[in-house]
């Protein structure tokens, strides 16, 4: 079999063109986990988040997700993160479990409350909010739907 010049210059061209848009892609994306301080938060339910998760503020990344363990006393899901060291969160922010879409993945929002007091590297944000999945959503809607309000 005969090999055509320009068939293979043309697959070298793709494979370039393969590269340079991998090359692109990767530096665009930005998949370094951010180091910073430790802080822990506990939840009943983390519904599938994942170690290297995003955890952000307001739809900014601001931190990772770097650890996930169940806590044997409490069987609650304990999850660790890295917070940006220039983010400095308040001692009444909120932390909730949240899906970036239908079809995306999960990671922590947080919400920033007013207190004066700062949570320290190693802290806990003691409010949280679990992971309500859809299947959780459309049970609250079916009994809010079903229930007349009538007591026996």
């Amino acid at each position: 079999m005969k090999r055509n010049p320009i068939e293979t210059v043309l697959g070298a061209v793709v494979l370039a063109v393969a590269v340079m848009f991998l090359a692109f892609a990767y530096s665009i994306a930005d998949l370094k986990a951010v180091t910073g301080y430790e802080v822990k938060a506990t939840f009943l339910k983390v519904g599938g988040l994942e170690r290297g998760s995003d955890v952000r503020i307001s739809g900014i990344d601001v931190g990772t997700v770097t650890s996930q363990t169940l806590n044997p006393e409490t069987f609650q899901a304990q999850v660790t993160m890295s917070i940006d060291p220039s983010v400095v969160l308040p001692a009444d922010t909120e932390a909730s479990i949240v899906s970036d879409g239908l079809l995306g993945g999960k990671y922590v929002n947080l919400v920033p409350g007013r207190a004066s007091e700062r949570i320290a590297a190693g802290g806990v944000v003691s409010k949280t909010k679990d992971y309500q999945s859809l299947e959780d959503l459309v049970g609250q809607i079916i009994f809010l739907a079903t229930n007349t309000g009538e007591t026996k």
